[in-house]
């Protein structure tokens, strides 16, 4: 008879389990692909955040200079002006200067854009040509 038998006890998980166990145990074992997968990741958030931080900075200016936009209008349209203590000629002419300093900061935030990403692309293309150079080997 088996020594491990007659020492040992013996318990068989159900599948659930089983399935949880794999989950587990596979968090703590390196795997062979290890290194390639982490380095695609970094290629992937690299690639992303140029996108990703001109979209932010486009979006607020674009934002911003839409609701200084529509400020302006809103003088030039009703009577916000006379609230703010302006007389009628006075609320149009500065709802005029506002309305297009903030029609050209909401015109601005698409080259804004394209500037921020061709500033991130050339600060981080020697990381992504050196990690795709890796990658495709």
């Amino acid at each position: 008879m088996d020594n491990n038998k007659q020492n040992g006890f013996s318990y068989t998980y159900s599948a659930e389990e089983q399935e949880e166990l794999k989950r587990i145990r596979a968090k703590y074992i390196p795997e062979e692909n290890g290194e390639d997968e982490d380095k695609m990741e970094r290629l992937r958030k690299l690639d992303g955040s140029v996108a990703k931080t001109a979209q932010l900075v486009a979006l607020t200016v674009g934002i911003i200079g839409t609701l200084i936009l529509g400020f302006g209008m809103s003088l030039c349209m009703t009577d916000i002006g006379a609230v703010l203590g302006m007389d009628g000629s006075l609320s149009i002419i500065v709802g005029i200067v506002t309305g297009v300093l903030g029609g050209a900061a909401a015109a601005v935030a698409y080259p804004i854009y394209n500037a921020i990403v061709r500033i991130k692309q050339r600060k981080l293309a020697p990381e992504i040509i050196r990690l795709t150079d890796e990658l495709m080997k």
